[in-house]
């Protein structure tokens, strides 16, 4: 499949992120969108991504852009960085997906691109802007991201232990530093010199038995980690249990005085039951319509992703210090804010998490499934899902902003759609209990297995 936009910029293989197709991208960058003073670049830890920046940044100089070189940094403090100086950013990274596969994130100097953007990018394919800009380098990049958090959460993790499943995120290192400065003890976990592909909003069942077993071991209050590029959290409470990120999301906005929230549809329900929200707005997956419905909103808005992604749309208070506004996904927030509120309340992060309501999702996927045998197997299920869900139950409501949601007549609810940057089909499930969610979203894909097998 060629590289082509997801729901988080251009992605492909990276034999197909050829320097030519790279180079084209960027000068339509340059070309449809306000880069404003010049363009910020920074890469993940992936083997690829350090030609594929150099790529951007050669390219982007030619076309009279003022370029500064951030090296390896998380895309939130890529982002950050570039919107205090009035830049725009690209940022090298595929995510969670496997190392053969890589992407180009595009930021103006007001966030991340929208769809009408990508849609002007790519019209402005085969221009040629020429021109000479400078070229820097940038070496604080990641310091001034994590002094955002040095003063709004001081001291809020005295006494906790902390395990950082290091693996090859970009912010392991900044992780580990600011856990210790925050008060906790870190212990540091699992490095790897090879590219693991986490992912956050389906970690796999050998991922989770080392969490738990590292939490067990190593008597933690928690352990945390994050996706490749540092835009999903990973979160785990001192069972080793994983909490899902949209059980995080919710929880963080509370935590920080949000009124309204915005969040995929792929979201559990729990802050609708919550009745904590004066509103929660549903959005088809992808954090650029998180993002659009954020601004139509405006006020103290938040939105988060269900793989734990936060986006803060406002000025808020944090435990020990003002929290400036940050519309991209961030990995930080929602990993900090609900320890710091679990420990204010003198508590463990399942007891806070134990006075909301019980939902609790499962999700997971099909990986090599073509996108449109994905988009095919959905139509199909519209028309007439009752024979797909009979051996799971009877449809009371269905819902198509994004793939397709049923909720059953037992309250359960399923979601199945094809992934926004893989040839991955994508499920989510509902339930009261991990469990019966878990039995849920197994149950669905081996029958959407079976029913892709049969065409």
């Amino acid at each position: 499949m060629p590289p082509k936009f997801g729901t988080s910029g251009l992605r492909g293989l990276v034999t197909e992120l050829t320097p030519d197709l790279v180079a084209d991208h960027v000068r339509a960058f340059a070309a449809a969108c306000d880069t404003g003073t010049g363009l910020y670049v920074g890469r993940d830890l992936r083997p690829s991504s350090p030609d594929l920046a150099e790529t951007v940044l050669t390219t982007a100089r030619s076309a009279g852009l003022d370029v500064t070189d951030c090296g390896a940094v998380p895309t939130p403090a890529l982002a950050f960085a570039a919107m205090q100086a009035g830049a725009a950013a690209i940022m090298i990274t595929g995510s969670h997906i496997p190392a053969d596969r890589n992407g180009i994130k595009f930021y103006t100097p007001s966030g991340e691109i929208t769809k009408a953007q990508e849609q002007a990018i790519l019209a402005a394919l085969g221009r040629t802007p020429a021109g000479q800009g400078t070229r820097t380098t940038r070496t604080d990049v990641a310091a001034l991201y994590a002094d955002r958090y040095r003063t709004g959460f001081d001291g809020t993790l005295k006494g906790l232990r902390i395990g950082i499943y290091q693996h090859s995120t970009v912010i392991r290192d900044l992780m580990t530093d600011l856990i210790g400065g925050l008060g906790a003890e870190a212990v540091p976990l699992g490095r790897s010199d090879t590219f693991i592909p986490v992912d956050t909003e389906a970690v796999d069942a050998a991922t989770r038995a080392q969490i738990a077993d590292w939490t067990r071991r190593h008597s933690l209050d928690a352990l945390i980690s994050a996706d490749g590029d540092a835009d999903r959290p990973l979160l785990a409470d001192a069972d080793g249990d994983v909490v899902p990120g949209d059980i995080l999301g919710p929880l963080t906005a509370a935590a920080l005085g949000a009124e309204r929230i915005v969040t995929p549809v792929s979201s559990n329900t729990m802050a609708q039951l919550s009745g904590r929200f004066a509103e929660v707005s549903l959005t088809r997956i992808g954090s650029p319509y998180v993002i659009a419905r954020m601004e139509e909103l405006g006020g103290n808005v938040a939105g988060y992703e269900a793989n734990g992604g936060f986006l803060l749309g406002f000025a808020a208070q944090a435990p020990t210090g003002p929290l400036p506004p940050l519309m991209t996904r961030d990995c930080l927030l929602p990993i900090l804010a609900p320890l710091a509120e679990a420990r204010r309340r003198g508590g463990s992060l399942k007891d806070l998490i134990a006075d909301w309501p019980a939902r609790r999702t499962a999700s997971d996927r099909l990986q090599n499934v073509p996108t449109e045998a994905s988009k095919a197997l959905i139509a199909h299920l519209s028309d007439d899902p009752s024979a797909f869900l009979a051996p799971l139950g009877q449809a009371a409501a269905t819902n198509r902003t994004d793939g397709l949601r049923i909720t059953l007549t037992d309250g359960r609810i399923l979601h199945l759609r094809p992934s926004g940057n893989a040839p991955e089909l994508r499920c989510y499930a509902e339930a009261d209990t991990t469990e019966a969610a878990a039995a849920l979203r197994d149950a669905a894909l081996k029958l959407a297995q079976e029913a892709l097998d049969a065409t």
